[in-house]
């Protein structure tokens, strides 16, 4: 056989395996684009009342709000359907229950401003507001209790606020890292703690961009406890959960956590107080970063975890109350889930949701107001790691989030979770992964036969001359 045929042969075969690699890898891409669109398809979503998946029955109604992609609040009665929806602002913060009005709720919202005008001359800036609406009514119609605008929308919002009596109300004051009490007849504020009083701004998030990021403030209202006539508040970017005395500031004895000190909390949302009169002094903590729930005891003067759950789902909990009952509800944002958890460790009831924020169970009190410490419970801890996996050997869903778990601290998969749409997950991103590895691939193999085509071949600039 000749050379020339011989090459003309191995010509042929080479343009079949270059077929075949191509057909394998358009085969990818769009099983690959078929998946991420059933998975965009098949996402929850609440941005309208339509969408609103169906809870189960459950004890009284249950508040959840939402803020990000969509912004809403949802209230669900105890027959599981939805008894009021709203979307009218950008995003929904804390929500509680008016003390003595159990169906009448108080809450945070942002609504961002796009159009420069008298209210936001430099675009985005936010109005952040504190509303009050009364379910009992026949169409509830929200009222603005108080109301102000921030120069800046990204950590411009208020994400939470707390009563303290009928005219005054102390707000978390992300845009300022200040925490302050207003007379809302008035709209004049009597008492104000700065963050950069008793912490240095070298610390924290970045400043002034998102430095403390306060995002919970709880007054507490406890005759003859310690803490009774203070005010909580979460410092997230410090890690570290504060008490205020209004007369001579920080608690500093008091204190929960230490900055970047991971094992105790990261980035912390919505601490809970617990008095003693229900097993306290305690704080029941959504210990977001680490992905997880927890409690810490106070005993001899010190901060003691006394309990903690996590399953192999939860992820970025942003909420956590203990129920008169004493199960505990959460937030799970990137876990997409509000669900309760009984006493045991199961959970008990869940419902679907984008990316909650809050979730509160009406008509047993403010937050954990009704609930007992997990010590005087007598609580078991539950992690993860004592889940028994009773699902397949190979779930791509599941398998992907274990994946990207693993090769990214949760930190940076929670930044990711929250860039992207909703409806990714690990397995849509290990799928997006494969799709594009294969086109780059390709596109690689491509320039390479093209370059054997044009007989283009590439010399070392750098030989080895003889003796």
């Amino acid at each position: 056989m000749s050379g020339r045929v011989r090459a003309a042969l191995a010509d042929g075969r080479s343009r079949v395996t270059r077929t075949r690699l191509r057909f394998a890898v358009v085969i990818v891409v769009v099983l690959s684009g078929a998946f991420l669109a059933v998975s965009a398809s098949e996402s929850i979503s609440t941005a309208t009342e339509a969408d609103v998946p169906r809870a189960p029955e459950a004890q009284n109604h249950t508040v959840v709000t939402e803020s990000g992609r969509a912004g809403t609040i949802t209230v669900y009665g105890p027959g599981g359907d939805v008894a009021y929806y709203n979307n009218s602002r950008t995003k929904y913060f804390d929500a509680d229950p008016v003390e003595g009005e159990p169906m009448t709720i108080e809450y945070a919202a942002t609504d961002t401003i796009h159009s420069a005008g008298p209210t936001c001359s430099d675009p985005p800036c936010a109005l952040n507001v504190i509303e009050r609406i009364d379910l009992t009514e026949d169409d509830p119609q929200p009222a603005v209790v108080y109301e102000r605008y921030d120069y800046k929308e990204t950590a411009g919002e208020w994400h939470d606020s707390t009563r303290i009596n009928e005219t005054h109300v102390a707000i978390a004051d992300i845009v300022a890292d200040q925490v302050f009490v207003v007379d809302t007849e008035t709209e004049i504020v009597e008492w104000l703690w700065d963050a950069q009083t008793e912490f240095p701004v070298e610390g924290g998030g970045p400043y002034p961009v998102d430095w403390a990021h306060i995002n919970d403030v709880e007054y507490v209202d406890a005759p003859g406890d310690p803490n009774d006539g203070r005010i909580v508040a979460s410092l997230r970017n410090q890690d570290q959960v504060v008490f205020l005395d209004p007369g001579t500031g920080l608690v500093d004895e008091w204190t929960l956590g230490s900055e970047d000190d991971h094992d105790v909390q990261f980035e912390q949302h919505n601490p809970d107080y617990i008095p003693e009169s229900r097993g306290g002094p305690a704080l029941l903590v959504a210990d977001s970063e680490n992905g997880r729930v927890q409690e810490f005891q106070r005993e001899d003067g010190e901060w003691v975890r006394s309990w903690q759950w996590a399953d192999d789902r939860i992820q970025w909990p942003r909420d956590a109350d203990r129920l008169p009952n004493g199960n505990t509800l959460i937030a799970d944002s990137h876990g997409q889930r509000v669900f309760e958890v009984d006493r045991s460790g199961e959970i008990v009831w869940s419902v679907p949701s984008t990316l909650p924020y809050e979730a509160e169970r009406l008509e047993t009190g403010a937050e954990s107001a009704g609930g007992t410490s997990a010590a005087e419970l007598g609580l078991e801890s539950r992690t993860a790691a004592d889940e028994t996996d009773d699902g397949p050997l190979i779930d791509p869903l599941g398998l992907g989030d274990r994946v990207l778990q693993w090769l990214l601290p949760h930190r940076f998969y929670n930044g990711l979770l929250f860039a992207t749409p909703a409806w990714m997950g690990g397995g849509e991103f290990a799928v997006l992964g494969v799709a594009v590895l294969s086109t780059l691939a390709w596109a690689g193999l491509e320039i390479r036969w093209r370059l054997h085509d044009a007989d283009v071949r590439f010399r070392s600039p750098i030989y080895r001359g003889g003796d």
